[in-house]
Parts: C-alpha cells; structure tokens; sequence
C-alpha cells in the first residue's frame, strides 16, 4: 500500500502593503468575495489552503471559504465545490502577522489544474498582504458569493489576497522543488493568464515530482525592499515548505539596481558572494539540494535611474564565481541562454518582453531550459 504525506502543490510570495515601492498597489476589502485562480504545479488525492494575515496590522476575519475546479473565466465546475474548515468551523479569524491552514479537504487535483479559492471578507480587511505582480487575474464583487458558479460583472484585479499556497496529499516519494527567486520566477514579462512562467515552462519537462514557485517581482537577495529578502525568507518560502527536496535560487539583478529608486548603492560582488553561500549552507544543513542560476543581462532596461553600466563589472564577477564554485548542487547557466551575442549584457531581441529586462514567453521557456539537474538527476527533456 502507498503511503501518501502533504507537500506543496502551489505557492505564490507575498509582500507587504506598506512598502515604500510596489509594482501595483494592494487594497482593502469589506464585504467582499475574492475568487482566485491557483494553477497547481502537482496535485494529489486532497487539498489543504494556506492563508495569511502575514503584514497586516488588524484580525482578517474569514466568513466563508469554498475551493472547486476551474471551469473558465471565473466559472467553477459546479460538483467540485468544496467549502473550507478550519478547525472544524466554516469561518476563522487570523491574528496580525498569522497564518492559518485549512482542514484537509477531500477534493482530488492533478498537475496543471487551475483551483479556485474564494473567500468572503466581511469585516474591513485594511490593507491586504498580497502578491503584486503574480500573472494571473482575481475576481472581486460586493457581498458573499462564494458560493456562485460564476462571478458576473466582478471585477478583475491582477493580484492575489491573503493565500500562501495549497498544499496536496501526494505519494510519499514525491520531489518537490522551491523556486526562490524575483521576477525571473514569478513571471513579469510573459503573458498573463496562460501560465508561460519560467517555473511552468521547467515543470512541462519533468516527469517526476514539481517545482512550486516563490518568486517575487523586485525582490533582493540582500536587502528587504519589495518582499523581505531572500536571505530572511529562506525558511518560510524555501527550506521548510512541505515535502521540499531542492531549491532554485534567481536573485541579483534587483540587488545591483532596484535600491537606486530608495537611494541605496549596490550590493557589491562581495555581498552577493556571500548570501548566496550562507543560502547554500543553509540549504545543505536542513538536507536539501540548491542551484543557482546566473545573474541575467538587463543594459537594455527602459526604466530611468538606475545603475545599468557600472554595475555589470559586478555582474560579470558574480557569475564567474557562480559557474566556478561547488558550493551548489549545479548551476543553471541562464546568462549565457538569454543573453545577446553581439552584447552581452543586453537581453537578445527575442527574448525580451519589450523593458530590456524581463523575459517574455520564449526567454523563460529559454531559461526553464538551461536547469540540468532536479531531484539528484539529469533533466533530459
């Protein structure tokens, strides 16, 4: 007989709503239901939901909560229709700075479903803690209507509220990987609502276990400035996630420009050198494997005032420590794949999603193809 343990199906990173600099802006919700579409990386024989009331200041009361299968648009498939419990209750209040996970729930998923958690909020929520650039579209409307097979004229926000992840209950053997990471992760730049993630491309070429994604748009290896750092959420986000057996790691690039907007200077080589050893150190002593990628071209990127040309030098230096180091597991040589020939420091044509910085559909499917190893094997496909 198989023995089956939960392990995380989904993940998605969540930040702050009082950071100083946001690629959108949270909100606050009352009386409302949100209905979220989570696309599963692995799916199992039940599900359990993971909220959170992580950065907010005030309870976050929960008045109902249903899951169902996806139909299309914010349609449920109708018989699917699970209602969430919390210790046996149909609602839940969440402390500041709390996370809650759900009652295991007899709904059976597989790989690349879409689940569609809504939940009605019906006391002030404040400033919701979110994911703000997470490719994908949420439903909101006025009162509950949780329980609706479709959401008629809710509006559509392209962020998600209060959820973590779902976990699902999977054969013990099952692999699962953590991509912690930014944007290179998360998906700005690919088209939204079709899954074309680096993360997503990666998962269509395993045929063992998954890789859940924790990428947050912005994020720094060093430095708390959109998201805690990569340093500081490690263990949340990567090394203690249910069933986790390897970690991709993708920072570097926010750490040596995105501080400019805050007037911090660049993290140095040195820095970046030594967060991503402690991550290593850290990963091996909790018993997991880790690799890196290479820090990406960005001299295109449209955006005014950062540092573009004087910090390559420093780029070029982290990723020739990377490909030389045997502090990882491997490396995932993603400079070289999406990089210009011609200059290369500069994203190719092809590859760029039209801000000289992010990835479009065919630069993360390139990098999704530069991982060759997952799971203590080669990646073939």
């Amino acid at each position: 007989m198989q023995h089956h343990t939960w392990v995380a199906g989904f993940r998605t990173g969540v930040i702050s709503p009082y950071e100083q600099i946001k690629l959108a802006e949270s909100r606050e919700l009352a009386d409302e239901t949100v209905r979220q579409i989570l696309h599963l990386a692995g799916g199992g024989d039940a599900v359990r939901v993971r909220l959170t009331n992580r950065y907010g200041t005030a309870p976050l009361t929960i008045g109902t909560a249903r899951v169902a299968l996806r139909e299309t648009g914010s349609a449920i498939v109708a018989d699917t229709a699970r209602q969430v419990l919390f210790d046996g209750a149909g609602s839940a209040v969440i402390a500041p700075g709390a996370d809650l996970v759900s009652d295991p729930i007899d709904l059976p998923v597989d790989a690349g479903t879409d689940l569609m958690l809504s939940l009605y909020l019906p006391e002030p929520t404040g400033p919701a803690t979110f994911s703000h650039q997470p490719g994908e579209i949420t439903s909101v409307t006025t009162g509950d209507r949780t329980a609706d097979t479709e959401l008629t004229a809710a509006q559509e926000v392209p962020a998600r509220f209060f959820i973590t992840g779902i976990d699902v209950l999977a054969p013990t053997d099952t692999p699962v990987a953590v991509a912690l990471g930014d944007s290179w992760f998360e998906g700005f730049g690919t088209t939204p609502s079709t899954n074309r993630r680096s993360i997503d491309a990666l998962n269509a070429r395993l045929d063992h276990g998954w890789v859940v994604n924790n990428g947050i748009s912005g994020n720094r290896l060093t430095a708390e400035e959109i998201g805690e750092s990569g340093l500081a959420r490690a263990d949340s986000d990567a090394f203690t996630v249910p069933g986790v057996t390897d970690v991709l790691l993708n920072f570097g690039i926010n750490d040596l420009i995105l501080g400019a907007q805050a007037g911090q200077p660049p993290a140095t080589a040195e820095d970046l050198i030594t967060a991503f050893t402690d991550l290593a150190t850290r990963a091996h002593a909790a018993g997991l494997r880790v690799h890196a990628a290479t820090i990406g071209p960005y001299a295109g990127c449209v955006y005014p005032g950062m540092p573009l040309l004087e910090t390559q030098p420093t780029r070029a230096a982290v990723n020739e420590w990377l490909r030389a180091t045997d502090v990882f597991d491997s490396i995932f040589d993603v400079d070289r794949a999406v990089a210009d020939p011609a200059r290369p420091d500069h994203l190719r044509a092809e590859f760029d999603s039209g801000d000289g910085m992010h990835l479009n559909d065919a630069g993360a499917a390139a990098m999704a193809a530069t991982v060759g190893t997952l799971f203590g094997r080669a990646l073939t496909r």
